[in-house]
């Protein structure tokens, strides 16, 4: 069997050079359809070895080229994970990036980043996740992204119309920035503090609270309704991480709290905010979504 030869010493360097230049959108691209950091790091590393071996020298538009592969990868990647997900224990929620220290993942649009979002984006099929975050994230024409799905434009815009249309009836209008950090700054002290009533003042009376341990041992398995349930279990957080420091970060796109104790993040609790209070809190505490926020933190852009 013939061995791939190795590419020139200037070819690998401008082939290198033309994926740097559209790590940030495909990273961007499978994050936003998977929901995780590491399954995304992993999609665009298979890209790169694609791209190496591909005949390049019919490519008119790199960037198009390179985001069907992301988009088709993180596809065939999202319909084995929701075979995974099924057996989770407990709720599911999205790996949370550092948007911060890491601002690639944003570096396009807000659009499809935030936690809650995400979520809900789980819930559709693969093909009508990738459309619509493709679409709204990115700004891809309609054209382009038939080509990426091979699909008919028709058939795009119908698949882009239902995922909006999903999204719209289970999001609530957003408060301003200013009002999200003022709550949230309110939710840190109480929680810190271990404050029930304090708690219950910043909550609305419909907050749900979905806590993602993946079994862990303490952590709740159901969702949690209402605010005298969640600020309950919230201040148990004070004697569950004793000692544990709490700081405000940005993780997608968004203002949220992390527990660090002994060093290591141990919980990063993200919130969406109504008008008349949080209403809505995104533990993540498995120990394995933690560090990939950690390992996000820290990624610097290099050669791939």
């Amino acid at each position: 069997m013939d061995q791939q030869r190795p590419l020139p010493d200037d070819a690998l360097n401008a082939a290198a050079d033309a994926f740097e230049r559209q790590r940030p959108r495909l990273f961007g691209i499978a994050y936003r359809v998977l929901g995780s950091v590491s399954e995304a790091e992993d999609v665009v590393q298979d890209v790169w070895v694609r791209w190496q071996g591909a005949d390049r020298s019919g490519v008119l538009d790199e960037g198009a080229f390179l985001a069907r592969i992301t988009t088709r990868l993180a596809i065939n990647v999202a319909q084995s994970a929701r075979v995974r997900r099924e057996a989770y224990v407990g709720p599911w929620l999205p790996e949370p990036v550092d948007t911060g220290v890491d601002p690639q993942v944003g570096a396009e649009r807000g659009e499809a980043l935030e936690l809650a979002v995400l979520l809900v984006l789980e819930r559709l099929n693969p093909v009508e996740r990738a459309a619509y975050v493709l679409r709204e994230a990115f700004d891809y024409a309609y054209d382009e992204i038939a080509g990426m799905l091979e699909l008919s434009q028709a058939n795009t815009r119908q698949i882009v119309s239902r995922a909006r249309k999903r999204l719209s009836a289970e999001r609530r209008e957003p408060v301003d920035t200013a009002q999200h950090r003022r709550l949230l700054d309110a939710f840190v002290a109480a929680a810190r503090e271990g404050d029930v009533a304090a708690l219950e003042s910043v909550l609305s009376a419909d907050v749900v609270a979905y806590a993602d341990g993946n079994g862990m041992r303490g952590v709740a398995r159901l969702e949690l309704v209402g605010p005298g349930r969640v600020a309950r279990v919230t201040a148990f957080a004070h004697t569950f991480f004793p000692g544990a420091e709490y700081g405000v970060v940005e993780a997608n796109g968004q203002p949220s709290l992390l527990l660090v104790q002994d060093g290591a993040a141990v919980a990063l609790v993200s919130a969406t905010v109504g008008p008349d209070g949080i209403d809505g809190l995104y533990w993540v505490l498995a120990p394995e979504k933690l560090r990939a926020y950690e390992r996000s933190a820290r990624r610097v852009t290099g050669r791939p």
